[in-house]
């Protein structure tokens, strides 16, 4: 087999890593010496006394004639033996054998998120490592025994000590991939003890070694804390060097604080393959893409590049590297926001290629109304609103409650004011005016002569179309009286009257306020349906508010630890939640606890978990891969840690060079043979 072929392809296969050196050497050497037994041979003309002696030279002549036929030459023969031998021990031929395992062995198979990449011939390298395994138990002597542990963050026996091979091959078949990361310190320490234990002749540095076969790509992050005191290591590496992936390693998203219901998404990009590439990303809320949520202007270059080169090929070739990209656009309720990868033909790792942010919805709000006698029209909204036990106080009542400013904060998410200023507010909150201004604002109400100044008659004359609480809202109403307002160059009028605002947002430090500069009683407005409408959307925004945080994600094999608290609003007797994951994950029911707080069982792969039923702040549940590690193919030549010995072969198999027999065995041999039968001939 010459060089380039695959020795997996079989088990004791053959090449020859200079089968072409040794070609054009045989090119040269063979004709060679064969011209050397067809040239004719140049004599001295000698005079002779006697005609006797002409035979022995006409038979000279005849022999050295040009072109005439090779006789038989013994020498010839074995010289042609030596510079055939050479020329095959120039080649270089190897052989690949496969050694077989000790008495007893330990098979560590790596099923950690950069084992499913699918570089090796469309097969993942997990796929690659359980074949190569399963065939080195074939090597298994008779009378040892073999055990199986499979690894990624954590680490799991498959199968115990046994001689069985068929089990042990089911035990490898059994190995199913996670997105987790990858930690060999477990997994080695696990090793050590069950070895030891299954025979305790292992035990201490004077017994014989069990032997370690680790099948991975030998991306581990704790390689540093790594030691085999009492067992030896034989690493086969995993996967190719020119593996192509491009990976998303950070999302992050955040909302607006001046702006509660605009979502900032931020993402970067790296590029792990070995030439620079560019990169689409597309963003998508709930299944559906937004206006402006696909990006193609991405342009990365691969990590393993040094500064120089990376700074050689923006000099040279006027790369523009852009990495990162950021979206913004208007959220008001709860959702799923995903950013992934698009258009990677030659992308051999999925788990990288997209990840999630759960975005919460606007929370349940307690509500309290500060109102003078009453007002019908905001009251039917509180009772048919979907609200936290609204409440309705009057001036007093409230001034009262003021004594305790922080109590007041904590029971009320937003307060309405109706026609009522109030003299003090809480020290952070939202906050609702109608007919009235909050105190000691820069927003204010004008006075003259210690009256407020009131306008008579004012109808909309534009607003805000493509404000949150105002979008897709036709305002269309008379207010019978409203106050003049001085609004501050921070604040923003969200709706115009023909004769000054008539509502208006500011933010003050940590207060909220929404202003209504009219009593709304005396509108035309609740009789138009844009009223319920606008008041639902100004909960909801001022919600947001309250709930700036989007909920964070989680690693590959976390299990989310769910308060009791939460348990309990989602059913006082809840027994048992399905868990339902992504592919690969199925449905998993977890029995809850009879007290005490309930972790969730390990989410082993990337993608959005739900919850049935729901419980609150935990419905759903966003696990992203983003680590720079796993998503990074490269696979490690040495073993990891350090120690033990490393296989060159990738297929598993040991490179014996034969070329030093054949000079040892063959063409030394040769020589002498030929040296002897040439000093025969000369002394005969």
């Amino acid at each position: 087999m010459v060089r380039g072929a695959d020795p997996a392809d079989n088990d004791m296969g053959t090449s020859f890593l200079n089968v072409w050196m040794a070609a054009a050497a045989a090119a040269l050497a063979i004709p060679a010496l064969l011209l050397l037994y067809f040239l004719k041979l140049r004599r001295k003309e000698i005079d002779v006394s006697s005609t006797l002696l002409w035979r022995k030279a006409i038979v000279d002549l005849q022999v050295n004639a040009p072109f005439q036929k090779l006789r038989r030459n013994l020498l010839l023969f074995l010289q042609m033996l030596i510079l055939l031998a050479l020329l095959l021990a120039l080649s270089r031929p190897v052989v690949n054998h496969r050694p077989g395992m000790g008495k007893l062995a330990v098979i560590l198979i790596d099923r950690s998120a950069s084992m499913s990449a699918a570089d090796i011939k469309g097969k993942t390298r997990l796929e690659e490592a359980k074949r190569r395994a399963k065939e080195m138990i074939d090597t298994l002597d008779k009378d040892g025994s073999a055990m199986v542990i499979a690894f990624d963050d954590s680490a799991e026996i498959v199968r115990a000590f046994t001689s069985d091979r068929a089990m042990l091959r089911n035990a490898i078949d059994s190995i199913k991939p996670t997105d987790r990361l990858s930690k060999l310190k477990l997994a080695f320490q696990l090793a050590e003890a069950k070895a030891a234990s299954f025979n305790p002749e292992q035990r201490g540095p004077l017994g014989p070694k069990p032997e370690v076969r680790l099948y991975s790509d030998g991306r581990v992050v704790d390689a540093n804390e790594l030691s085999l005191r009492y067992a030896d290591l034989k690493y086969e590496k995993i996967g190719t060097n020119e593996a192509e992936n491009l990976a998303i390693v950070s999302l992050s998203a955040k909302r607006n604080y001046e702006r509660p219901s605009e979502l900032q998404v931020f993402v970067r990009l790296a590029n792990y393959g070995p030439m620079p590439t560019t990169a689409v990303i597309q963003l998508s809320v709930d299944a559906q893409v937004i206006p402006g949520g696909i990006k193609r202007d991405l342009l990365l270059i691969p990590e393993r590049w040094s500064v120089a080169e990376r700074e050689k090929a923006e000099k040279e070739q006027k790369l523009v590297i852009r990495d990162g990209a950021e979206f913004r656009f208007d959220l008001m309720k709860g959702a799923v926001v995903k950013v992934e990868l698009k258009e990677q033909a030659n992308d051999v790792l999925a788990a990288d290629d997209s990840a999630q942010i759960v975005v919460p919805p606007p929370r349940t709000l307690k509500v309290l109304m500060v109102s003078k006698g009453g007002n019908f029209w905001l009251e039917k909204f509180l009772e048919s609103a979907n609200l936290k036990e609204p409440k309705t106080i009057g001036p007093e009542a409230y001034e009262q409650k003021m004594k305790d400013p922080q109590a007041v904060a904590s029971e009320s998410d937003v307060i309405i004011f109706d026609r009522y200023p109030p003299k003090a507010l809480p020290p952070a909150g939202n906050f609702i005016y109608f007919g009235a201004v909050p105190p000691e604002s820069k927003l204010k109400a004008v006075v003259e002569n210690g009256v407020p100044v009131m306008l008579k008659d004012q109808t909309v004359l534009d607003w805000e179309r493509g404000h949150p609480m105002l979008r897709h809202l036709n305002l269309r109403f008379l207010a019978a009286e409203s106050l003049r307002l001085l609004v501050p160059p921070d604040a923003q009028v969200l709706v115009e009257g023909d004769k000054g605002p008539l509502v208006v947002l500011y933010r003050d430090e940590r207060n909220t306020h929404l202003v209504l500069s009219f009593d709304i009683g005396e509108s035309t407005w609740p009789l138009a349906a844009s009223f319920p409408i606008f008041m639902d959307n100004a909960l909801q925004y001022l919600a947001l508010g309250t709930e700036m945080d989007v909920r964070q994600s989680y690693q590959p094999g976390a299990t989310p630890k769910i308060p009791r608290y939460n348990l309990q609003q989602a059913g006082g007797d809840l027994k048992q939640v399905k868990v339902i994951g992504p592919v690969g994950f199925g449905e998993v029911t977890a029995t809850v606890p009879v007290t005490g707080d309930f972790a969730l069982p390990p989410l082993d792969r990337v993608g959005v978990y739900a919850l049935e039923p729901a419980v609150p702040q935990f419905e759903k549940i966003a696990v992203n891969l983003l680590d720079d590690n796993e998503s990074n193919l490269l696979p490690v030549d040495r073993p990891p840690g350090g120690t033990g010995e490393a296989v060159a072969s990738t297929s598993g198999k040991s490179r014996f060079e034969l070329w030093r027999w054949i000079v040892a065995l063959g063409a030394i041999p040769l020589c002498l043979l030929e040296w002897w039968v040439y000093t025969r001939r000369v002394h005969l």
